[in-house]
């Protein structure tokens, strides 16, 4: 083969090859594989880069943008006090928050009376209270009362010793050790220093008041220097008139600015009027009076009169009330059923002022005869599997177990609900066996506290006042009537009550 032959040869199988390869933009083949075409772009083709900052000045400066700049600019002020305006208006025209009241540790929960250490310890006495005081914290308790327990003979003023604790009672140590324990959970501990407690006659008689007083004056000043809380007195309406008194509050008084709590002065009457009752708390300079008015009155009209009375002329902060720790009996004495331990329980946590009770009373415990009863403290123990179960024995033990919660559930709402805790109170219907009534502070959520302790269903109206608009219906909280189901909506233009029973209705504020 000529060398002619071989060129043109290789110049065929060259463009053979040359077909199967794509081509560029230009002309040019790119060494890409299953047809894809590459295409080169030309280095010198135009991009945009912006404004440069000679042009970019040269343009701001121009008369249409320097008017849009100042729209702007007046538009975002006008827009800034517009809402400035806004705010100011809502702020003028909403309602002012009424300042909460000061409170004292005696307004801030329940206090728990235990006048007999050995029933309520079973014979452990002072060392028993605080192995039980975790117990006793469940229920939100916020001050003990303890005693009395301090040496004295029946009648016998010469062996009075209000500075010494009796034997039989226990010993300082061992109330120190409780004290600390209790203020460690925020408990208050205060002594009952009631002189002669064993006797018919608190105060052995009025003519032997000066050595009396000189004596409660010097152990007042012993217990508060060792961080009792409070001192604790009983027969208030004899003891307030006698010369010396006015020299115990004075005594309750502190310079001290780093004490963890104020000191109280708690004073106890019985068998007195409204009106005796609100003249002593004018004059007896006492921090906080407790009375049996509820005791004994016994109709809603006459309890809703005194209540009214009472809080009329004195500082809820300083009223307390019980069902029979003013006397140191227990609430289930004055109940005939479980269920009406319940409802007094609703009454005394719902009503102004501070709730006392007795040990045993948040599960309706009940003395037989003069002895003081023995505090049960085995109520959540189940029955073993397989046991031998008496009904009627396992019956009470959950009817306790059930009244207890009860007692848990009311202490604890009364803690958060400042309508509750240092609301006003209306009365919204009373009669022979029952009583309703408004409680309401500021903005806080209403509520309305409905009871009957008659032994037949009442049923009750209750309207808007005079000082208060009320909704035509009102959510139920807690109640002891099966007829009434938590949290359902009830109609307040007519409320009906099963016998011994009581509900508590809760509504929003409106403005």
């Amino acid at each position: 083969m000529s060398k002619d032959e071989v060129d043109i040869k290789d110049l065929e199988l060259h463009d053979m090859d040359s077909e199967t390869h794509p081509m560029t933009a230009d002309g040019v083949v790119a060494a890409e594989k299953n047809g894809t075409v590459k295409i080169k772009v030309p280095d010198d083709e135009v991009k945009f880069t912006g404004l440069s900052k000679d042009e970019l000045m040269k343009v701001a400066g121009t008369a249409g943008w320097v008017r849009t700049r100042w729209v702007l600019l007046g538009l975002f002020w006008l827009g800034w006090l517009g809402m400035l305006a806004g705010a100011i208006a809502i702020i003028v025209q909403a309602p002012r928050c009424k300042p909460i009241p000061e409170m004292n540790w005696w307004n801030d929960g329940p206090l728990y009376q235990i006048s007999n250490l050995m029933a309520f310890s079973q014979d452990v006495k002072i060392k028993g209270v605080e192995e039980k005081l975790d117990m006793v914290n469940q229920l939100k308790v916020k001050g003990l009362l303890l005693g009395p327990f301090h040496q004295v003979q029946v009648n016998q003023l010469s062996t009075l010793d209000l500075q010494q604790i009796d034997p039989t009672s226990g010993t300082l140590e061992e109330l120190l050790s409780l004290m600390e324990k209790a203020h460690k959970k925020g408990i208050a501990v205060v002594l009952d220093l009631t002189p002669n407690y064993k006797g018919n006659k608190p105060w052995f008689g009025s003519s032997k008041s000066a050595e009396v007083m000189d004596k409660l004056r010097a152990a007042s000043r012993y217990w508060l220097d060792l961080g009792v809380d409070g001192i604790k007195v009983s027969d208030l309406g004899s003891t307030s008139s006698m010369p010396d008194w006015s020299t115990i509050p004075d005594a309750m008084q502190t310079n001290e600015t780093d004490i963890p709590r104020k000191k109280a002065l708690i004073g106890v009457v019985s068998g007195k009027t409204a009106s005796q009752v609100s003249e002593l708390l004018n004059t007896s300079s006492v921090n906080l009076l407790l009375s049996d008015l509820l005791s004994n009155n016994t109709g809603g009209a006459e309890r809703a009169q005194a209540i009214e009375l009472l809080l009329a002329k004195n500082d809820q902060r300083n009223v307390g009330w019980s069902m029979g720790a003013a006397t140191s009996a227990h609430m289930a004495e004055k109940a005939r059923t479980p269920e009406l331990v319940k409802l007094y329980q609703l009454l005394l946590f719902t009503l102004p002022g501070t709730p006392v009770f007795s040990y045993g009373d948040e599960i309706g415990l009940q003395a037989h005869g003069k002895e003081s009863p023995m505090m049960l403290w085995d109520i959540e123990k189940e029955p073993a599997d397989g046991a031998v179960v008496n009904e009627t024995a396992e019956a009470d033990r959950k009817m306790r177990l059930e009244c207890r919660k009860w007692f848990k559930a009311l202490s604890d709402l009364r803690g958060k609900e400042r309508s509750l805790l240092h609301g006003e109170y209306q009365t919204l219907n009373s009669s022979a066996n029952a009583l309703a009534y408004l409680r309401l502070w500021d903005q806080s959520d209403r509520y309305v506290t409905a009871v009957n302790w008659g032994s037949a269903p009442a049923t009750l109206s209750l309207k808007s006042t005079d000082k208060s608009e009320l909704p035509k219906e009102a959510k139920v909280r807690l109640t002891t009537d099966p007829q009434l189901a938590v949290d359902a909506m009830v109609s307040l233009e007519e409320i009906t009550l099963g016998p011994g029973m009581g509900v508590l209705l809760q509504f929003p504020f409106t403005s």
